[in-house]
């Protein structure tokens, strides 16, 4: 168990392949750098879980996704300035020992998330 993420590009119909994730953990307004990782052709950590559960805190985080460089790089033309730069996830975790998974659903207009499984 432990803290996952997954994005998937609504756009294409695919996993998000490429695109720069960050993590923080944040108390106030303060963030601290984690570990930052490019996600693979899955769509996810290359590495697995984000936090492992002898890692993971009860407290605060935010996932970071670069959404407009991952699709520039695809190749989308986007407007300047574009809709979506990175989309921040703050969110956080009661329970350090159950499993949180974070997945974000994405295209350059939109996108949404919830709390998997």
């Amino acid at each position: 168990m432990g803290l996952s993420t997954h994005v998937l590009d609504t756009m294409h119909g695919t996993p998000a392949a490429g695109m720069q994730v960050a993590l923080y953990t944040t108390e106030g307004e303060a963030a601290t750098l984690v570990k930052q990782f490019v996600l693979n052709q899955d769509g996810r950590n290359p590495d697995g879980l984000l936090l492992d559960n002898s890692n993971l805190k009860r407290g605060t985080y935010r996932l970071v996704f670069d959404v407009s460089g991952y699709f520039r790089a695809r190749g989308v033309t986007l407007p300047e300035p574009n809709f979506l730069g990175k989309v921040s996830l703050d969110f956080g975790i009661a329970h350090a020992n159950q499993h949180y998974h974070v997945p974000l659903l994405v295209s350059p207009w939109s996108y949404s998330t919830y709390r998997g499984s």
